[in-house]
């Protein structure tokens, strides 16, 4: 009986004792893309920046697959940091954002042509801007555009 009590003793200290084990942060985040009639997620590597995406397709006489878009053209690894995504509340937007948390910069990344791309990371420049200074030069102040057409 004394080997049984051992083995049960030593059974419930290897549990514990990996119960006791600190938690280690995922090193991706996941967030959907805004688009309402779109199902598809973007993920993001939170150290290197590096975002993918993945979405449901039909496939005739399956219950259907995941599609997946690796990095394209922006999407890779960028400096080691601190990176997130953050979907916007418009509702017909396919893309997120990308944010460094340490720096501020920002990207938009999109599928396109089956890859995720991303635009170079911006940040605001320190001096103060006009309203026609800030104004994207191909697009009219207040006219809404989007960088996705409908």
């Amino acid at each position: 009986m004394r080997i049984v009590d051992s083995a049960a003793f030593l059974s419930a200290a290897v549990l514990l004792g990996g119960l006791s084990l600190p938690a280690v942060a995922a090193p991706y985040d996941f967030v959907p893309a805004p688009q309402t009639d779109l199902n598809r997620i973007y993920r993001i590597d939170r150290i290197t920046g590096e975002v993918s995406s993945c979405q449901y397709g039909l496939q005739e006489g399956t219950i259907g697959v995941t599609l997946c878009f690796t990095g394209g053209e922006g999407a890779g690894p960028q400096a080691p940091s601190e990176y997130g995504l953050v979907a916007s509340r418009h509702e017909r937007e396919g893309g997120v954002f990308r944010v460094n948390y340490r720096t501020g910069e920002m990207s938009i990344c999109y599928v396109f042509e089956e890859r995720v791309v991303c635009t170079p990371q911006a940040s605001p420049s320190k001096a103060v801007s006009t309203p026609e200074s800030a104004a994207t030069p191909s697009v009219r102040p207040g006219t809404g555009a989007s960088p996705q057409r409908p």
